[in-house]
């Protein structure tokens, strides 16, 4: 196998990423880049970028995600790690927050007295639609959600059927 490093530079954000080769045939390294101040949900590939859809988050001041019940979406470096059918949200594709990033950066907020120490981190964040015939929270910039990223249901299906399991997820204010 070969180790194979990129450096990828997205407004100013310098991202590394690491795959590994083998002689197998590979899939396409998809990647997504949230930017909650830009309500942008964007999707590279080996190649570059592939498309870019509207988002809406959870409290309206983006920041980042404090505790748990805070309705703030986290931001950091995340991976896909489940996909389902969702029976209110059209899709859903789980994320594995909290991360050892998350938790270092909650435990210091802790520390630092910014929350309270019977504080909990929470979890359950996810990419998703809406609620059926609400798209239009989407065009609005209704942050509606308890912290995930929501997209109108027919571009949710369209990521959906293109991302798989594994796809990292970057989310920047």
């Amino acid at each position: 196998m070969n180790n194979v490093i990129k450096l990828l530079s997205v407004c100013g954000l310098l991202i590394v990423f690491t795959s590994f080769r083998s002689k197998e045939k590979s899939v396409p390294g998809y990647y997504i880049v949230i930017s909650k101040h830009s309500y942008e949900l964007t999707v590279y590939d080996d190649r570059g970028w592939l498309v870019k859809y509207p988002v809406v988050f959870g409290n309206g001041d983006l920041r980042d995600k404090m505790q748990e019940g805070d309705r703030e979406t986290p931001e950091g470096s995340f991976t896909i790690v489940s996909k389902r059918i969702h029976e209110k949200w059209d899709r859903f594709m789980m994320l594995d927050y909290p991360t050892a990033e998350s938790f270092a950066k909650f435990n210091q907020r802790k520390a630092q007295g910014i929350i309270p120490k019977n504080a909990q981190i929470g979890g359950g964040v996810g990419i998703h639609g809406t609620w059926p015939h609400e798209s239009y929270a989407v065009d609005r910039y209704d942050n509606w959600t308890e912290g995930c990223i929501s997209l109108k249901n027919e571009d949710v299906e369209e990521l959906f059927s293109m991302i798989p399991v594994g796809t990292k997820v970057i989310i920047r204010n």
